[in-house]
């Protein structure tokens, strides 16, 4: 595919010990991410990442809600919130980056997740789109015009931050061998990609690049 390196951006979602193969909210192969998206750094001139950084506090733990238990689903300050183990709290190894992945070239860091009262998936938004990272102005700001979205999780952060990437005005694509999917459900991971195509995000592989 034809592309130029100078109004592109590659974004890395969320790659955090807390979900990867014995984190507190483990993505099955999620390690396996790494040395392809380390091999893809290479080919961009612009690379950020986010990262999941939650207060201990935060509404969407179901430790934090007496009687509850991971998978069930509340109302958190007026909307539906699925009920998650306790994950990238601020100041633990969990919420640190993967010891292998590179970070040398990384331009910026856009944090999410740290209102107790809302969880935010996309690297953008939270759930409420209430909150801003400051990330859609600070690709504007460099110019960049496509984005390269790829991490964890696949059925979560990823689609939700390409969705709104996407809905932001950036041509998106998703690389499928760099991400890969919760699953709470078998068929999520797929229907995720499913309705990233419908939404005109196009899918390829590292292979592409």
């Amino acid at each position: 595919m034809e592309w130029k390196k100078a109004n592109s951006a590659l974004i890395i979602v969320d790659v955090q010990n807390d979900f990867i193969p014995g984190g507190a909210l483990a993505v099955s192969e999620g390690d396996r991410v790494v040395p392809v998206i380390n091999a893809i750094q290479e080919k961009f001139d612009h690379i950020v990442a986010t990262q999941d950084f939650h207060p201990a506090d935060h509404g969407s733990f179901a430790a934090n809600h007496p009687g509850k238990v991971p998978g069930e689903w509340i109302d958190l300050a007026g909307l539906n919130q699925i009920l998650w183990p306790i994950h990238c709290v601020q100041g633990t190894s969990g919420a640190d980056f993967h010891a292998d992945l590179h970070r040398e070239n990384w331009e910026a860091i856009f944090q999410k997740g740290k209102n107790p009262e809302v969880d935010s998936y996309s690297g953008f938004f939270d759930n409420a789109r209430r909150g801003d990272t400051g990330l859609g102005d600070y690709l504007k700001s460099k110019g960049i015009e496509r984005v390269f979205v790829c991490g964890l999780a696949l059925d979560y952060c990823v689609k939700f931050t390409a969705m709104d990437a996407k809905s932001l005005g950036f041509e998106t694509y998703l690389i499928t061998d760099a991400t890969r999917a919760v699953n709470l459900k078998p068929e999520d991971g797929n229907q995720a990609i499913q309705e990233m195509n419908q939404a005109g995000i196009h899918s390829i592989t590292s292979k592409d690049l």
